[in-house]
């Protein structure tokens, strides 16, 4: 029978300002690895059931890993209040916590925009991660800027996708960012994409589905990860 996921409802991770909303996509019974996926920006509408979280998911899941999504600090459910980034690096702490209690296997972690920034500022030299994917990374967003300087010291192997036309991570800044970063990482560009990958003018689809196939693509050159059967 073909392997197939299921929703779990966390009823007990806990960050420091207290219980986190989260969702567990189930995988089959021995993975060689656990996920984590941390959301965009909260008092911009990101929560876990953004769609590019989901089709990150999908991505992770498609493999037989358990998935876990969580809310940030004062989003959705989860309580406690946004803290500019700040608390929310303990927020990813506490899941990958969780996860390692739950399952003690290694963890992918990955984020999209300002969760990508967070689960880079969290992962990076933690022995427990073992990768890192930053899905349209932010750069320069909405007035708030974002600094990558600790990419140097960051060694585990690193994923970046972003659209081509991303209004906050625009491919020329990216380039020049990575040029400093630790190896190993590879960067990937969806063409007539924007930051959230949907389409542009001149390319209206959405490329949420090119994202998810790169980021699968990824993960089975990187890792030797099989399809879940």
């Amino acid at each position: 029978m073909p392997f197939q996921s299921h929703i779990r409802t966390v009823d007990d991770l806990r960050g420091p300002a207290g219980r986190l909303e989260a969702l567990l996509n189930t995988g089959t019974n021995d993975p060689p690895y656990t996920a984590l996926i941390a959301h965009p920006h909260p008092p911009s509408g990101g929560t876990m059931h953004t769609r590019v979280v989901y089709h990150a998911m999908k991505a992770f899941s498609s493999f037989g890993l358990p998935v876990l999504r969580f809310n940030f600090r004062g989003t959705g459910l989860s309580e406690g209040t946004h803290d500019e980034g700040r608390g929310e690096v303990a927020d990813v702490r506490a899941a990958l916590d969780w996860l390692e209690a739950e399952f003690g296997k290694p963890i992918l972690l990955a984020g999209f925009s300002f969760g990508a920034n967070v689960a880079l500022r969290a992962g990076c030299g933690d022995p427990r991660v073992h990768a890192l994917v930053g899905l349209g990374l932010p750069i320069q967003a909405a007035g708030r800027n974002y600094t990558y300087g600790f990419l140097n010291g960051c060694t585990q192997p690193k994923c970046f996708i972003s659209g081509n036309q991303d209004q906050f991570c625009p491919p020329e800044i990216l380039e020049e960012l990575l040029r400093t970063a630790s190896l190993p990482w590879n960067s990937f560009t969806v063409l007539g994409a924007e930051h959230f990958f949907e389409g542009v003018a001149g390319s209206p689809a959405p490329k949420l589905d090119q994202m998810r196939a790169l980021l699968s693509g990824w993960l089975k050159e990187t890792f030797g990860l099989a399809q879940a059967d």
